[in-house]
Protein backbone atom coordinates (compact mmCIF):
# COMPACT_ATOMS: atom_id res chain seq x y z
CA UNK A 1 0.00 0.00 0.00
CA UNK A 2 1.58 3.75 -1.10
CA UNK A 3 -0.37 5.25 1.59
CA UNK A 4 2.29 5.56 4.08
CA UNK A 5 4.33 7.29 1.41
CA UNK A 6 1.53 10.58 1.45
CA UNK A 7 1.42 10.52 5.68
CA UNK A 8 3.94 13.43 6.26
CA UNK A 9 1.85 15.12 3.77
CA UNK A 10 -0.95 14.27 5.43
CA UNK A 11 0.27 14.56 9.07
CA UNK A 12 0.63 18.81 8.65
CA UNK A 13 -3.44 18.90 8.04
CA UNK A 14 -3.71 16.93 11.07
CA UNK A 15 -2.02 19.17 13.39
CA UNK A 16 -3.62 22.02 12.73
CA UNK A 17 -7.29 20.51 14.60
CA UNK A 18 -6.19 20.28 18.29
CA UNK A 19 -10.48 19.42 18.93
CA UNK A 20 -9.55 15.57 18.70
CA UNK A 21 -12.75 13.63 19.26
CA UNK A 22 -13.05 11.42 22.14
CA UNK A 23 -14.40 9.06 20.09
CA UNK A 24 -16.40 5.74 21.71
CA UNK A 25 -15.51 1.86 21.29
CA UNK A 26 -17.78 -0.73 22.06
CA UNK A 27 -16.89 -1.60 25.43
CA UNK A 28 -17.06 -5.07 25.68
CA UNK A 29 -17.03 -7.94 22.85
CA UNK A 30 -16.68 -11.52 23.02
CA UNK A 31 -15.08 -13.78 20.64
CA UNK A 32 -14.54 -17.61 19.56
CA UNK A 33 -16.49 -20.39 17.55
CA UNK A 34 -19.78 -21.00 20.13
CA UNK A 35 -19.86 -17.74 21.88
CA UNK A 36 -23.53 -17.33 20.57
CA UNK A 37 -23.89 -19.67 23.40
CA UNK A 38 -23.33 -17.12 26.13
CA UNK A 39 -25.93 -14.93 24.92
CA UNK A 40 -28.15 -15.47 27.32
CA UNK A 41 -25.43 -14.83 30.37
CA UNK A 42 -24.68 -11.96 28.65
CA UNK A 43 -28.25 -10.67 28.16
CA UNK A 44 -29.19 -11.48 31.89
CA UNK A 45 -28.22 -9.11 34.28
CA UNK A 46 -29.15 -6.63 31.84
CA UNK A 47 -32.67 -7.37 32.30
CA UNK A 48 -34.79 -4.89 34.20
CA UNK A 49 -37.54 -7.05 34.61
CA UNK A 50 -40.21 -9.55 33.40
CA UNK A 51 -41.89 -6.67 32.27
CA UNK A 52 -38.85 -4.77 30.38
CA UNK A 53 -38.34 -7.84 27.53
CA UNK A 54 -35.32 -7.53 25.04
CA UNK A 55 -35.99 -7.13 21.49
CA UNK A 56 -34.59 -9.24 19.11
CA UNK A 57 -33.81 -7.63 15.28
CA UNK A 58 -33.12 -10.98 13.38
CA UNK A 59 -32.44 -11.53 9.90
CA UNK A 60 -35.43 -13.38 8.05
CA UNK A 61 -32.93 -15.64 6.67
CA UNK A 62 -33.16 -17.78 9.96
CA UNK A 63 -36.64 -17.38 10.66
CA UNK A 64 -37.74 -21.18 10.83
CA UNK A 65 -34.51 -22.58 11.06
CA UNK A 66 -32.21 -24.40 14.17
CA UNK A 67 -30.44 -21.34 14.49
CA UNK A 68 -33.73 -19.25 15.66
CA UNK A 69 -34.57 -21.93 18.15
CA UNK A 70 -31.10 -20.92 19.84
CA UNK A 71 -31.64 -17.53 20.12
CA UNK A 72 -32.16 -16.99 24.12
CA UNK A 73 -35.75 -15.08 25.12
CA UNK A 74 -37.66 -15.67 28.18
CA UNK A 75 -40.41 -14.19 29.22
CA UNK A 76 -42.05 -11.65 27.57
CA UNK A 77 -39.00 -11.01 24.77
CA UNK A 78 -40.39 -10.42 21.28
CA UNK A 79 -38.27 -11.93 18.25
CA UNK A 80 -38.67 -9.89 15.19
CA UNK A 81 -37.45 -11.06 11.76
CA UNK A 82 -36.59 -8.61 9.25
CA UNK A 83 -35.91 -8.94 5.33
CA UNK A 84 -32.61 -7.85 4.51
CA UNK A 85 -32.89 -7.50 1.27
CA UNK A 86 -33.10 -3.67 0.86
CA UNK A 87 -30.86 -0.70 2.75
CA UNK A 88 -32.42 0.04 6.10
CA UNK A 89 -34.64 2.92 5.74
CA UNK A 90 -35.77 5.53 8.64
CA UNK A 91 -39.68 4.80 8.14
CA UNK A 92 -38.66 1.59 8.84
CA UNK A 93 -36.81 2.41 11.88
CA UNK A 94 -40.19 4.39 13.00
CA UNK A 95 -42.26 2.04 12.42
CA UNK A 96 -40.25 -0.22 14.75
CA UNK A 97 -40.12 2.26 17.41
CA UNK A 98 -43.68 3.02 17.17
CA UNK A 99 -44.37 -0.78 17.45
CA UNK A 100 -42.51 -1.77 20.32
CA UNK A 101 -43.71 1.50 22.56
CA UNK A 102 -47.56 -0.01 21.97
CA UNK A 103 -46.80 -4.03 22.48
CA UNK A 104 -45.02 -2.54 26.19
CA UNK A 105 -46.47 -1.02 29.05
CA UNK A 106 -42.62 0.23 29.64
CA UNK A 107 -39.19 0.50 27.46
CA UNK A 108 -37.37 -2.47 26.91
CA UNK A 109 -34.29 -4.04 28.57
CA UNK A 110 -32.56 -3.90 24.85
CA UNK A 111 -32.03 -4.31 21.24
CA UNK A 112 -30.36 -7.30 20.26
CA UNK A 113 -29.16 -7.25 16.20
CA UNK A 114 -28.86 -10.33 14.79
CA UNK A 115 -27.76 -10.41 11.06
CA UNK A 116 -25.76 -8.45 8.67
CA UNK A 117 -25.04 -4.77 8.26
CA UNK A 118 -28.83 -4.20 7.14
CA UNK A 119 -29.93 -5.62 10.81
CA UNK A 120 -26.92 -4.26 12.96
CA UNK A 121 -27.74 -0.29 11.87
CA UNK A 122 -31.36 -1.05 12.09
CA UNK A 123 -30.79 -2.44 15.43
CA UNK A 124 -28.23 0.21 16.43
CA UNK A 125 -30.78 2.96 15.08
CA UNK A 126 -34.12 1.38 17.09
CA UNK A 127 -32.28 1.65 20.52
CA UNK A 128 -31.42 5.07 19.56
CA UNK A 129 -34.76 6.11 18.64
CA UNK A 130 -36.25 4.27 21.66
CA UNK A 131 -34.18 6.76 24.40
CA UNK A 132 -34.86 10.19 21.88
CA UNK A 133 -38.27 11.74 20.61
CA UNK A 134 -39.02 12.64 17.30
CA UNK A 135 -38.88 10.46 13.95
CA UNK A 136 -35.22 8.68 12.78
CA UNK A 137 -34.10 11.17 9.83
CA UNK A 138 -34.22 14.23 12.23
CA UNK A 139 -30.61 12.65 13.20
CA UNK A 140 -29.52 11.80 10.45
CA UNK A 141 -26.27 13.62 10.73
CA UNK A 142 -22.99 13.77 13.26
CA UNK A 143 -23.65 14.17 16.28
CA UNK A 144 -27.32 14.93 16.86
CA UNK A 145 -28.47 12.60 18.94
CA UNK A 146 -28.59 14.22 22.38
CA UNK A 147 -29.78 11.41 24.89
CA UNK A 148 -28.60 8.22 25.54
CA UNK A 149 -30.02 4.78 23.30
CA UNK A 150 -31.11 1.60 25.07
CA UNK A 151 -29.08 -0.78 25.81
CA UNK A 152 -27.60 -2.63 22.64
CA UNK A 153 -26.12 -6.07 21.34
CA UNK A 154 -24.83 -6.62 18.02
CA UNK A 155 -24.31 -10.26 16.73
CA UNK A 156 -22.74 -10.63 13.19
CA UNK A 157 -23.68 -13.12 10.93
CA UNK A 158 -21.68 -12.15 8.08
CA UNK A 159 -18.06 -10.11 7.92
CA UNK A 160 -17.69 -7.12 5.96
CA UNK A 161 -19.17 -3.87 6.99
CA UNK A 162 -17.74 -2.92 10.00
CA UNK A 163 -21.52 -2.11 11.57
CA UNK A 164 -20.80 -4.10 14.44
CA UNK A 165 -17.73 -1.68 15.81
CA UNK A 166 -18.85 1.86 14.01
CA UNK A 167 -20.73 4.68 15.52
CA UNK A 168 -23.00 5.03 12.21
CA UNK A 169 -26.56 3.07 11.24
CA UNK A 170 -26.38 4.43 7.83
CA UNK A 171 -30.58 4.54 6.99
CA UNK A 172 -31.69 5.78 3.31
CA UNK A 173 -33.94 8.99 4.32
CA UNK A 174 -36.77 10.69 2.48
CA UNK A 175 -34.46 12.95 1.39
CA UNK A 176 -31.04 11.28 1.54
CA UNK A 177 -28.91 8.31 2.28
CA UNK A 178 -26.78 9.14 5.92
CA UNK A 179 -25.77 7.85 8.97
CA UNK A 180 -27.11 8.28 12.29
CA UNK A 181 -23.53 9.20 13.90
CA UNK A 182 -23.23 10.10 17.24
CA UNK A 183 -21.50 8.74 20.84
CA UNK A 184 -24.73 7.18 21.21
CA UNK A 185 -24.61 4.82 18.03
CA UNK A 186 -22.50 2.58 19.29
CA UNK A 187 -23.13 -1.20 19.97
CA UNK A 188 -22.95 -2.02 24.19
CA UNK A 189 -21.78 -5.38 23.87
CA UNK A 190 -21.07 -7.26 20.61
CA UNK A 191 -20.98 -11.42 20.55
CA UNK A 192 -18.32 -12.75 17.29
CA UNK A 193 -18.71 -16.17 16.30
CA UNK A 194 -17.47 -17.15 13.21
CA UNK A 195 -19.28 -20.26 12.98
CA UNK A 196 -22.71 -18.14 12.43
CA UNK A 197 -20.83 -17.14 9.04
CA UNK A 198 -21.27 -20.41 7.67
CA UNK A 199 -24.43 -19.95 6.06
CA UNK A 200 -23.21 -17.04 3.90
CA UNK A 201 -23.38 -17.35 0.17
CA UNK A 202 -20.45 -16.76 -2.11
CA UNK A 203 -21.48 -13.99 -3.59
CA UNK A 204 -22.84 -12.14 -0.88
CA UNK A 205 -19.79 -13.42 1.45
CA UNK A 206 -17.48 -11.58 -1.56
CA UNK A 207 -19.66 -8.30 -1.80
CA UNK A 208 -19.93 -7.72 1.48
CA UNK A 209 -15.81 -8.97 2.48
CA UNK A 210 -15.16 -6.08 -0.48
CA UNK A 211 -16.88 -3.67 1.28
CA UNK A 212 -14.04 -3.46 4.27
CA UNK A 213 -11.26 -4.05 1.98
CA UNK A 214 -13.05 -0.92 0.17
CA UNK A 215 -12.84 0.76 3.43
CA UNK A 216 -9.59 -0.07 3.89
CA UNK A 217 -8.40 1.25 0.33
CA UNK A 218 -10.10 4.45 0.60
CA UNK A 219 -8.56 5.15 4.55
CA UNK A 220 -5.41 4.65 3.96
CA UNK A 221 -5.24 6.51 0.97
CA UNK A 222 -7.38 9.17 2.26
CA UNK A 223 -6.40 13.31 3.25
CA UNK A 224 -7.66 12.11 6.83
CA UNK A 225 -5.38 9.49 7.51
CA UNK A 226 -3.59 9.60 10.93
CA UNK A 227 -1.62 7.13 13.13
CA UNK A 228 -4.54 5.46 14.55
CA UNK A 229 -6.88 4.69 11.47
CA UNK A 230 -3.33 3.75 9.51
CA UNK A 231 -2.91 0.96 12.23
CA UNK A 232 -6.25 -0.60 12.31
CA UNK A 233 -6.74 0.11 8.24
CA UNK A 234 -3.23 -1.44 7.46
CA UNK A 235 -4.12 -4.95 9.64
CA UNK A 236 -7.62 -5.43 7.98
CA UNK A 237 -5.95 -4.51 4.19
CA UNK A 238 -3.52 -7.17 5.19
CA UNK A 239 -6.28 -9.82 6.45
CA UNK A 240 -8.95 -8.81 3.25
CA UNK A 241 -5.48 -9.57 0.90
CA UNK A 242 -5.09 -12.93 2.71
CA UNK A 243 -9.13 -14.45 2.76
CA UNK A 244 -9.35 -13.58 -0.57
CA UNK A 245 -6.29 -13.91 -2.46
CA UNK A 246 -4.89 -16.77 -0.50
CA UNK A 247 -6.32 -20.37 -0.49
CA UNK A 248 -6.86 -20.48 3.22
CA UNK A 249 -9.12 -23.17 5.04
CA UNK A 250 -12.95 -22.35 5.32
CA UNK A 251 -12.88 -21.64 9.18
CA UNK A 252 -9.51 -19.81 9.12
CA UNK A 253 -10.70 -17.43 6.28
CA UNK A 254 -14.04 -16.65 8.25
CA UNK A 255 -12.18 -15.81 11.44
CA UNK A 256 -10.07 -13.54 9.55
CA UNK A 257 -12.89 -11.72 7.64
CA UNK A 258 -14.26 -11.20 11.27
CA UNK A 259 -11.45 -9.97 12.48
CA UNK A 260 -10.59 -7.85 8.93
CA UNK A 261 -14.58 -6.14 9.27
CA UNK A 262 -13.34 -5.52 12.96
CA UNK A 263 -10.40 -3.21 11.79
CA UNK A 264 -11.89 -1.94 9.01
CA UNK A 265 -14.88 -0.45 11.03
CA UNK A 266 -12.02 0.86 13.21
CA UNK A 267 -10.35 2.24 10.65
CA UNK A 268 -12.55 4.84 9.54
CA UNK A 269 -13.80 5.81 13.06
CA UNK A 270 -10.96 8.36 13.26
CA UNK A 271 -10.65 8.68 9.72
CA UNK A 272 -13.39 8.21 6.47
CA UNK A 273 -13.98 6.51 3.40
CA UNK A 274 -13.80 7.62 -0.05
CA UNK A 275 -14.86 8.23 -3.53
CA UNK A 276 -16.68 4.57 -3.47
CA UNK A 277 -18.68 4.82 -1.02
CA UNK A 278 -20.00 8.28 -1.49
CA UNK A 279 -20.76 7.09 -4.73
CA UNK A 280 -22.67 3.89 -4.05
CA UNK A 281 -24.87 5.88 -1.69
CA UNK A 282 -26.18 7.46 -4.86
CA UNK A 283 -26.72 3.88 -6.49
CA UNK A 284 -28.26 2.66 -3.30
CA UNK A 285 -30.78 5.68 -2.93
CA UNK A 286 -31.99 5.81 -6.32
CA UNK A 287 -31.86 2.34 -7.56
CA UNK A 288 -31.77 0.54 -4.27
CA UNK A 289 -28.50 -1.47 -5.14
CA UNK A 290 -27.35 -2.99 -1.08
CA UNK A 291 -24.01 -1.92 -0.10
CA UNK A 292 -21.75 -4.02 -0.70
CA UNK A 293 -22.14 -4.82 -4.48
CA UNK A 294 -22.96 -1.12 -4.68
CA UNK A 295 -19.51 -0.41 -3.51
CA UNK A 296 -17.69 -3.08 -6.09
CA UNK A 297 -19.88 -1.52 -8.93
CA UNK A 298 -17.97 1.75 -8.68
CA UNK A 299 -14.92 0.83 -7.58
CA UNK A 300 -14.13 -1.39 -10.73
CA UNK A 301 -14.13 2.03 -12.65
CA UNK A 302 -11.83 3.77 -9.72
CA UNK A 303 -7.85 3.22 -11.26
CA UNK A 304 -7.51 6.65 -11.50
CA UNK A 305 -8.23 7.30 -7.62
CA UNK A 306 -6.80 4.03 -5.99
CA UNK A 307 -4.66 2.55 -8.74
CA UNK A 308 -2.69 -0.32 -6.18
CA UNK A 309 -6.13 -1.06 -5.01
CA UNK A 310 -8.29 -1.52 -7.76
CA UNK A 311 -5.82 -4.08 -9.24
CA UNK A 312 -5.94 -6.21 -6.51
CA UNK A 313 -9.80 -5.54 -6.27
CA UNK A 314 -9.82 -7.71 -10.58
CA UNK A 315 -7.69 -10.06 -8.90
CA UNK A 316 -10.25 -11.45 -6.30
CA UNK A 317 -13.13 -10.91 -8.46
CA UNK A 318 -11.18 -13.29 -11.59
CA UNK A 319 -10.08 -15.71 -8.37
CA UNK A 320 -13.31 -16.01 -6.76
CA UNK A 321 -15.53 -16.14 -10.12
CA UNK A 322 -17.37 -13.03 -9.51
CA UNK A 323 -19.03 -11.46 -12.39
CA UNK A 324 -20.39 -7.93 -11.74
CA UNK A 325 -23.82 -6.90 -13.34
CA UNK A 326 -23.20 -4.77 -16.01
CA UNK A 327 -25.87 -1.66 -17.61
CA UNK A 328 -26.72 -0.96 -14.25
CA UNK A 329 -27.65 2.77 -14.90
CA UNK A 330 -27.86 2.29 -18.99
CA UNK A 331 -32.05 2.90 -18.66
CA UNK A 332 -32.00 6.31 -15.97
CA UNK A 333 -33.82 8.94 -16.82
CA UNK A 334 -31.84 12.09 -16.80
CA UNK A 335 -33.59 13.16 -13.45
CA UNK A 336 -32.92 9.90 -11.90
CA UNK A 337 -29.24 10.35 -12.91
CA UNK A 338 -29.20 14.27 -11.64
CA UNK A 339 -30.80 12.55 -8.31
CA UNK A 340 -27.90 9.93 -7.76
CA UNK A 341 -24.71 12.75 -8.69
CA UNK A 342 -26.71 15.15 -5.92
CA UNK A 343 -26.51 12.42 -3.47
CA UNK A 344 -23.08 11.52 -4.06
CA UNK A 345 -21.86 14.89 -4.39
CA UNK A 346 -23.42 16.06 -0.80
CA UNK A 347 -20.94 13.60 1.48
CA UNK A 348 -18.72 15.92 1.42
CA UNK A 349 -16.72 14.55 4.31
CA UNK A 350 -16.16 11.70 1.95
CA UNK A 351 -15.04 14.08 -0.87
CA UNK A 352 -13.07 16.03 1.44
CA UNK A 353 -10.98 12.70 2.74
CA UNK A 354 -10.48 11.42 -1.02
CA UNK A 355 -9.08 14.28 -2.26
CA UNK A 356 -8.47 17.49 -0.20
CA UNK A 357 -10.64 20.72 0.91
CA UNK A 358 -10.18 21.60 -2.59
CA UNK A 359 -12.07 18.20 -3.80
CA UNK A 360 -14.87 20.16 -5.74
CA UNK A 361 -12.22 22.03 -8.49
CA UNK A 362 -10.99 18.00 -8.70
CA UNK A 363 -14.16 16.81 -9.08
CA UNK A 364 -17.15 17.91 -11.30
CA UNK A 365 -20.43 16.39 -11.24
CA UNK A 366 -19.99 15.77 -15.36
CA UNK A 367 -17.01 13.94 -13.98
CA UNK A 368 -19.47 12.10 -11.75
CA UNK A 369 -21.91 11.24 -14.71
CA UNK A 370 -19.21 9.68 -16.72
CA UNK A 371 -18.36 7.20 -14.02
CA UNK A 372 -21.94 6.53 -13.22
CA UNK A 373 -22.48 5.65 -17.29
CA UNK A 374 -20.12 3.06 -17.20
CA UNK A 375 -21.82 1.08 -14.16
Amino acid sequence: MKAENKLENKSIVLKKNTNYKNFPMVPRVVFGRGSFGQLADILLPKRKNSDAPFIFLVDDFFENSDFADRIPWLFNDQIIFISADEEPKTEQVDYLVEKIRADYDELPSGIVGIGGGTLLDLAKAVAIMLGNKGTSDQYQGWDLVQKPSLYHVGVPTISGTGAEVSRTAVLLGPEKKLGINSDFTTYDQVVLDPDLLATVPNEQWFYTGMDCFIHCVESLNGTYLNAFSQSYGEKAYELCKEVFLNDLATEEAEEKLMMASWHGGMSIAYSQVGVAHAMSYGLSYVLGTKHGIGNCLVFQHLEEFYPEGVMLFQQMLHKHQIILPKNVCSNLTEKEMDVMIEVAYSMEALWENALGTSWKEQLSKEKLKSIYQKI
